[in-house]
């Protein structure tokens, strides 16, 4: 079975062309497993598949590491486009894709060789009524005030759904910061029925911060776009930034530019695609 690895500011994935290769449903999670496997495997953050769609332009389904669906995740569906683009499955740099978390729209950049580079995704209106998200919380949201406490101190976290579930926090110090410790203890929280990611976010300067992620079902991973969302739009609740603004995030793999427009309310992000290696898995 053919494959292709690529990344987005170091979130790396398997991408395969459900095009061409045919994978039985009921395989998928253990396959997942086994080609994410950083010493057995291929090495990645998960598996995604590129799957013709009824409605869209292509299809996405991603599986994290430990086998599990995840509705959306921000780099790996650059990389879907990047992939789409570049191979010819697609003739345009405007398209749609499906997902478990909504329809995505991207608008593609190329270099000068005539490749995708730079992909901008409208990710979509941000989810704050707790059922949703889900959180356990009452009213319309957003919860922006949830205290829990992990270990040997507190964590006050905002709640946001970006096609799948984040919470977010402030802290100072997030380059020696143990994600593991406490993202570990968060992602499965009670307050989580369906589990969560957690983002630990720290202000740099104006617009500016650094983000860490700690990904429902995959561990720390060096980016997440759904979690830079979420993570932007939790700044702007909190009263960082504004509405509107580009808002800049470094994490461990690189930056991403979100934007959560005040014109139409949806979530923009943007930032680079990045092609691996091709190869082949034999079983």
């Amino acid at each position: 079975m053919k494959f292709t690895k690529m990344h987005g500011c170091g979130n790396d994935y398997i991408y395969i062309n459900c095009f061409e290769e045919k994978i039985e449903n009921d395989r998928i999670s253990e396959l997942a497993v086994k080609m994410s496997h950083r010493h057995f495997g291929v090495g990645s953050d998960g598996l995604v598949l590129i799957c013709p769609s009824d409605k869209c332009d292509v299809k996405m389904r991603m599986f994290n590491s430990d086998g599990s669906e995840a509705e959306m995740c921000g780099n790996a569906i650059r990389c879907v486009g990047k992939y789409v683009y570049d191979r010819k499955i697609v003739d345009k740099t405007l398209i749609t894709v499906e997902t478990l978390g909504g329809v995505k729209v991207l608008d593609m950049s190329l270099d000068g060789e005539g490749k995708v580079s730079v992909v901008k995704v409208d990710m979509g209106e941000p989810v704050f009524k707790p059922e949703l998200v889900p959180v356990e919380g009452e009213g319309e949201g957003p919860v922006k005030d949830l205290e829990i406490e992990v270990y040997d101190r507190k964590f006050v976290f905002t709640c946001v759904s970006m096609g799948n579930p984040h919470a977010v926090t402030f802290i100072e110090g997030v380059d020696d910061f143990d994600v593991k410790k406490y993202g570990t203890f968060t992602e499965v929280y009670k307050s989580f029925p369906k589990k969560t990611n957690t983002e630990f976010m720290e202000y740099v300067s104006k617009n500016f911060f650094k983000m860490r992620v700690w990904e429902r079902g995959a561990g720390e991973t060096w980016a997440c776009g759904t979690g830079a969302c979420a993570s932007a739009v939790a700044a702007c609740l909190n009263g960082y930034c504004k509405k509107g603004d580009d808002i800049i995030l470094k994490l461990l793999g690189g930056e991403l530019i979100i934007n959560w427009s005040a014109e139409d309310n949806h979530v923009y992000m943007t930032g680079p695609a990045t092609f691996v290696f091709d190869g082949v898995w034999n079983e």
